[in-house]
C-alpha cells in the first residue's frame, strides 16, 4: 500500500473528478482507465519491474563504477609511464651531457698531446738541421784542410826539388823502404 501513496495525487487530479455522475461505475471510461492504470502497475510490482528496473540501473552503476575506477587506473599508470619516461629522458640527457663533457676533455687533451708531439717533432728537425750543419761543416773543414795539404804538399815538392840533388833523393827512398819494412814487420 505505501507504494500505491506515491501514485495517488495523480488519481486525484484527473479530468475523472470533474466528470458528472457517479465515478465508481463500470460505465466511467476514467474509471476503466484508472483501473487499468491500477492493475497495470500492481502487475509491473507483482512481477518485480520495478526491481528489475532498480537491479539494471544498479547493475549499470556498478559497471560505471568500475569503468571509472579502470579510467582511474589507467590514468594512474599512464602518469606512472609518464614520470618514468620523464626520467628516463633527464637520465639520458645527463648521460648526453657527461658525453660531451667527455668528449671535450679528450679533445682537450688530444690537442695539448698534439702540442707536445709538435714540439718533439720540431726539437727532432731543429736537431737533424744542427747534425747536418755540423756535417757540412766538418766537411767544408776536412775539404779546406785536404787542399791545404794538397797545396802544401805541392809547395813542399817544389821546394824539396829545387832545393834537393838526385843523391839526397835516393837516399831519403831508401831511407823509406827501410822505415816501411821495420813497421810492417
Amino acid at each position: 500500500m505505501k507504494k500505491l501513496l506515491p501514485l495517488l495525487p495523480l488519481v486525484a487530479a484527473t479530468p475523472a473528478m470533474a466528470a458528472t455522475g457517479p465515478f465508481v461505475s463500470l460505465g466511467n471510461t476514467d474509471f476503466i482507465v484508472l483501473l487499468a492504470f491500477i492493475v497495470f502497475v500492481l502487475v509491473l510490482v507483482y512481477f518485480k519491474v520495478p526491481g528489475m528496473v532498480a537491479g539494471m540501473l544498479d547493475k549499470r552503476a556498478d559497471t560505471i563504477k568500475s569503468e571509472l575506477e579502470e579510467a582511474r587506473a589507467l590514468r594512474e599508470e599512464a602518469q606512472t609511464i609518464l614520470a618514468s619516461y620523464e626520467r628516463k629522458q633527464k637520465e639520458v640527457s645527463e648521460q648526453a651531457d657527461k658525453i660531451v663533457e667527455h668528449a671535450k676533455i679528450e679533445a682537450t687533451e688530444a690537442a695539448e698531446r698534439a702540442k707536445e708531439d709538435l714540439k718533439d717533432s720540431i726539437k727532432r728537425r731543429l736537431a737533424a738541421a744542427e747534425d747536418q750543419i755540423k756535417s757540412a761543416e766538418n766537411a767544408a773543414v776536412k775539404e779546406v784542410r785536404d787542399s791545404a795539404i794538397a797545396i802544401a804538399i805541392g809547395a813542399a815538392e817544389d821546394i824539396i826539388a829545387k832545393k834537393m840533388t838526385a843523391a839526397e833523393g835516393n837516399k831519403l827512398i831508401e831511407d823509406a823502404i827501410q822505415d816501411v819494412e821495420t813497421k810492417l814487420h
